[in-house]
Parts: C-alpha cells; sequence; structure tokens
C-alpha cells in the first residue's frame, strides 16, 4: 500500500502547479510538504526510463533520497509493530525496519505507469495553527472511475513535519499492517515476523541475502 501511496504523491505533486490544480498552499505547511516532495518525485521518473521499466535498486535510491527524509519510518514501523516493537531488542528493531522498508517497496516499480493522467483536488487543511499532528486530505481524480481518496497522517518533528500513515479508499496503512503483523508475531515471535518479511523480500529479489 505504501507503494500505492507514494505514487499517488507523484501524482499529487505533478499535477499540483497544473491546470486544475488547488490553489498554492504556504510555504512550510504539511500540504506543502506533500507537493513538493511529489514534485520532485514525477520529475526524476519522468526523467529516469529504468524507473518507469521498474528498476528496483534505482527506485529505492530515489526513494531514499527524496521521500524518506520527509518520513518518520521508525515511528510507521513502531505502530505497525504494535507491542512487539516494543519487545523487540534495537536489532531486531532495526531488522524490522529494514524487511518492511524493502516490502513496501517492491511493488512500487509497478505502480509507476499510472502516474499520467490523474489530476488532484486537494481538501481544507482543518488544523489549529499551533497543531502538532494533522491529516492532509485529498483526492486523486481519474479519467475513468471514481475518485480516489487520498490521505496522510503527518507530525511536527522540531520545525520539520513528518509522514508517518497513509490512507488509501479510507484504509490507513498501519493499521492494516499492525493486523498482519500482529498475527505472525503470535504465532512465530518478532524472529518469525522478521522472517517473514524476508522471505516475501526474496521472492521478489531472489539474490537478497537473509
Amino acid at each position: 500500500m505504501l507503494a500505492r501511496f507514494l505514487s499517488l504523491l507523484a501524482i499529487l505533486a505533478a499535477t499540483a502547479f497544473g491546470a486544475g490544480a488547488s490553489p498554492a498552499v504556504a510555504s512550510g505547511t504539511p500540504d506543502a510538504l506533500i507537493q513538493k516532495v511529489g514534485t520532485e518525485m514525477i520529475e526524476r521518473i519522468k526523467a529516469d526510463k529504468a524507473i518507469q521499466g521498474g528498476d528496483f535498486q534505482k527506485l529505492s535510491a530515489l526513494v531514499d533520497e527524496l521521500v524518506m527524509p520527509h518520513v518518520n519510518f521508525q515511528r510507521m514501523t513502531a505502530l505497525a509493530a504494535g507491542r512487539w516493537w516494543r519487545q523487540a531488542t534495537p536489532e531486531q528493531q532495526k531488522q524490522l525496519m529494514d524487511e518492511f522498508r524493502i516490502m513496501l517497496l517492491r511493488t512500487y516499480s509497478g505502480a509507476l505507469a499510472s502516474v499520467e493522467d490523474q489530476s488532484i483536488r486537494m481538501k481544507p487543511m482543518r488544523a489549529a495553527a499551533d497543531a502538532t499532528d494533522v491529516i492532509v486530505r485529498s483526492e486523486i481524480v481519474q479519467p475513468r472511475g471514481e475518485p480516489i481518496q487520498l490521505d496522510y497522517r503527518l507530525h511536527k518533528v522540531d520545525s520539520d513535519w513528518k509522514i508517518y500513515d497513509v490512507n488509501v479508499l479510507g484504509v490507513w496503512l498501519v493499521e492494516t499492517y499492525r493486523t498482519q503483523f500482529g498475527q505472525e508475531a503470535a504465532r512465530n515471535g518478532v524472529d518469525g515476523l522478521i522472517k517473514s518479511l524476508a522471505d516475501k523480500n526474496r521472492q521478489f529479489d531472489p539474490n537478497k541475502k537473509s
């Protein structure tokens, strides 16, 4: 689902400054962050045929460069793992983050072909001026079909806004994975959860080592 989120994030920025786009938002606001990151993503993707063709390594490097600095991935992983995160050792936590990130990225390369004809409809921000945890709401308008709901949860860390969850069509990413992770960890513990993620990632990349 994060793969779809990142793809739709690129759509958001690509259309945010074009015809029919939402009005510009103030610099330094959470919705401005979404626009900025997405603009850079779509420009780089359009200029890189290898990424458009599904080059996972180049995609991963691009996400590391442009997206991950604006994502609190530790918080995202901790929320997804729930109580199992608190029971994990620091090394297990690192392994969980690494495998979770790869799992979320591995379907992204197949989603990039869809970032062409959509347009964005931003919804008004409803947050106090001093809020430190907000939801940015938007819709992706498609040439065919119903609009896609796309919302982001961000929190403020010092002076920076960080993404830590996304809602596509009414389903929050963290909640979805919390259920899956909880079931696996309840059966096989934290190491079993890590192994399950690593096994799925190896299916995507046979060269990946344990």
